[in-house]
C-alpha cells in the first residue's frame, strides 16, 4: 500500500505568483513556513521553521492567488513532487513541492496579515467567521428558484421533530 498526502499549516511567506500554462490552465507558486517547537537534550525549548513550496492548478490557483497574501494562515492538503530539470550548465536540478488538491483559508484576524486593497471593504467570508474549506473539484449545486420551501409545522406539539417530507433533498 502506497499513500502521497500532505497537510500542513502555517503562514505564506511569500505573495503568491500567477501564470497561465500554454493551455490557458492558472497555475500559482507561493510558500508556505511552519514550525516546529521540542525541547533539547539540555531541557532547553527550541523553534525550527521549515519552509514548504507550494503549487495550485485551476481553480485552486484562482483563489490563492486573490485570498492569500504574505502572512495568511493557510491549511493546504495535497501530495508531495519532486521535479527534476537540467539547468543552463547541465547540471540536474530538483524542487520538492507540495502540489494542493485542497486548501482552507483562515479568517483574516488570525492569519496576521491585512486585506488586499482590492478586497478592502468587502466581507468575502461566510457569516460568523467559518472558515471556508476550498477543494480544487468542487462545482455548486444549481439552486432551483421553483422549489418549495419546508413547511413549518403549525401543529404546537413538538417542534423538534422533522418530517421526512420536509427534507429538501
Amino acid at each position: 500500500m502506497n499513500l502521497n498526502k500532505a497537510f500542513i499549516l502555517g503562514n505564506v511567506t511569500r505573495d503568491p505568483e500567477v501564470r497561465a500554462l500554454p493551455s490557458g490552465q492558472s497555475v500559482t507558486n507561493f510558500g508556505v513556513a511552519t514550525n516546529r517547537f521540542y525541547t533539547d537534550a539540555s531541557g532547553q525549548k527550541k523553534q525550527e521553521a521549515e519552509f514548504h513550496n507550494v503549487v495550485c492548478f485551476g481553480k485552486l490557483a484562482d483563489i490563492s492567488s486573490r485570498y492569500l497574501n504574505k502572512g495568511s494562515l493557510v491549511l493546504i492538503e495535497g501530495r508531495i513532487k519532486t521535479r527534476s530539470w537540467q539547468n543552463a550548465q547541465g547540471l540536474k536540478q530538483y524542487k520538492t513541492e507540495i502540489v494542493a488538491d485542497g486548501l482552507q483559508l483562515a479568517p483574516r484576524s488570525m492569519g496576521g496579515a491585512m486585506a488586499r486593497p482590492q478586497d478592502q471593504g468587502q466581507n468575502n467570508s461566510p457569516a460568523g467567521g467559518d472558515i471556508p474549506i476550498i477543494e480544487e473539484n468542487y462545482t455548486p449545486i444549481p439552486s432551483n428558484d421553483n422549489a418549495e420551501e419546508p413547511k413549518s409545522s403549525s401543529q404546537g406539539d413538538n417542534s423538534d421533530e422533522i418530517d421526512v417530507k420536509d427534507i429538501p433533498f
